[in-house]
């Protein structure tokens, strides 16, 4: 009998086909998961000790002028710490926003189940049941994309910030990266720039005001405020003085 050459020995040894194993492909999967967990983690635990130098929405904004205007503007903005914001801009972003930021974990269940109850009874769209929380997770980290992805992402950061943060920290991000304006990010900046004041001296009225913008800042103005932004002023004001 004649004997198989060493090449063809080779190739009787030779895998049947060049394409990734499934078993291999899993253990890649495995792998990113990890190195993704291991990465966020210890992200969201700098940020909690660091002032954040800047945000996902910060540099998306930078992202569309480049795309649109293909033009660079600067984002105005200031971290300040959370004894150098008056208490009146945080009690105006949690009537606003989130009353419930001090009871829940992250997520307003019931506020999500009425938004789902009220798309599946002829609403128009899903309307948003973010909580301040999530807010940050998303500016932060994400970018405004609607996706089942994004949705996917901003639960794990929420998660992960009401794990590792602090309530205060937490509020205190949420004041510094929210976009106010038009390239002004932060209540600092939105103060100095609005009424030429700080924001450890900002009023209870100026702060509702800059609060009731935060749906649509691009949209609603606090520079030359509509008549809807002064409407939804003055119910912060009344949820201002209900906290009380």
């Amino acid at each position: 009998m004649r004997k198989k050459s060493r090449y063809s020995r080779y190739a009787d040894n030779k895998p049947s086909n060049n394409k990734p194993s499934l078993l291999s492909f899993s253990l890649i999967l495995k792998k990113c998961l990890v190195y993704f967990v291991g990465c966020s983690l210890t992200l969201v635990l700098i940020l909690r000790f660091i002032p954040v130098p800047t945000s996902a929405f910060m540099l998306y904004r930078h992202y569309q002028d480049l795309v649109e205007e293909h033009s660079f503007k600067t984002i105005n903005y200031q971290w300040v710490s959370l004894k150098n914001i008056s208490p009146n801009a945080s009690s105006a972003v949690i009537a606003s926003e989130d009353q419930l930021f001090y009871q829940h974990f992250g997520f307003d269940l019931n506020a999500i189940e009425i938004a789902i109850n009220a798309y599946f009874n002829g609403g128009q769209r899903l309307r948003g049941a973010s909580t301040i929380s999530q807010q940050v997770a998303k500016n932060l980290f994400l970018t405004p994309a609607k996706t089942f992805i994004r949705k996917a992402l901003e639960v794990w950061f929420t998660l992960l910030i009401e794990l590792l943060w602090s309530k205060e920290r937490i509020l205190s991000i949420y004041l510094n990266i929210a976009e106010f304006g038009d390239h002004l990010f932060g209540i600092e900046a939105a103060s100095r720039y609005y009424f030429g004041t700080s924001a450890k001296n900002i009023t209870r009225s100026q702060a509702a005001l800059l609060a009731a913008t935060l749906p649509n800042p691009l949209k609603l103005q606090a520079e030359h405020p509509s008549s809807y932004v002064l409407r939804r002023q003055s119910w912060i004001l009344r949820q201002m003085q209900n906290q009380n």
